[in-house]
């Protein structure tokens, strides 16, 4: 593995919020590593409050199904950052610019289905909240991407465990936002009074790259005039 890179030195400076104790796990993190990481757990608790939200507003049994199980895989995932956490000797219930932020888009997107359910039509509201995912999975997406990267920057031992963290949760972040950015699609073409492909080929043929996305998109035209 290759050696650290000095961006990923030691922290120069305490997180602001509650302070945490310098040890010898976390001297090994820059502060903005560990301004990612409590982004990171805030991202998941808050997707667990954006799926729960987001199943009052699915209708379609297919598209409610991959979201119950999306909620079970981001509760864990929730436990599996603040494990990363915990392993640095970081507070979990500590507070980073950064985690302020993250939590209030979570909670602005909670609120926007909240609004989409009373103010408009199910199907509306089952849009919204599709596309709400998306904002959310886009974030979460990134966040393990930079885990990932920061994991092949590391040689000491202690960090090992955001490599398995990573590889743990990698696949399935990749599911969460590829899929559904097809339910939104297809859900707004099925909307605008179009053939739409439901479930949308990313959920069919399970896609798990961006690569892979991106035929399952280009092949949805034929699948939707074949079907006309």
């Amino acid at each position: 593995m290759a050696s650290k890179k000095k961006t990923n030195g030691k922290a120069k400076s305490k997180s602001k919020g509650k302070s945490e104790p310098k040890t010898e796990a976390n001297e090994l993190l820059s502060k903005e590593t560990i301004d990612l990481l409590y982004q990171a757990l805030e991202t998941e608790q808050g997707g667990v409050e954006v799926y729960t939200t987001a199943l009052k507003c699915a209708i379609n049994e297919d598209l409610r199904d991959e979201w119950e199980k999306y909620l079970e895989q981001t509760e864990t995932h929730v436990e599996i950052v603040s494990q990363i956490l915990t392993g640095f000797d970081l507070d979990v219930d500590a507070e980073t610019p950064g985690r302020k932020v993250v939590r209030h888009i979570g909670q602005s997107l909670v609120e926007a289905m909240e609004m989409a359910l009373t103010s408009g039509p199910p199907e509306a509201a089952q849009i919204v909240a599709a596309e709400c995912v998306v904002l959310a999975e886009t974030k979460d997406h990134l966040n393990w991407e930079l885990i990932g990267e920061l994991a092949d920057q590391f040689d000491e031992e202690e960090v090992e465990l955001l490599k398995d963290a990573y590889d743990q949760v990698e696949d399935e972040e990749d599911e969460h936002l590829y899929h559904t950015q097809g339910w939104a699609r297809e859900l707004w073409i099925q909307s605008l009074g179009m053939e739409a492909v439901l479930p949308p080929p990313e959920d069919v043929e399970d896609v798990e790259t961006a690569i892979e996305a991106a035929e399952a998109k280009q092949a949805r035209t034929k699948i939707a005039k074949a079907s006309s």
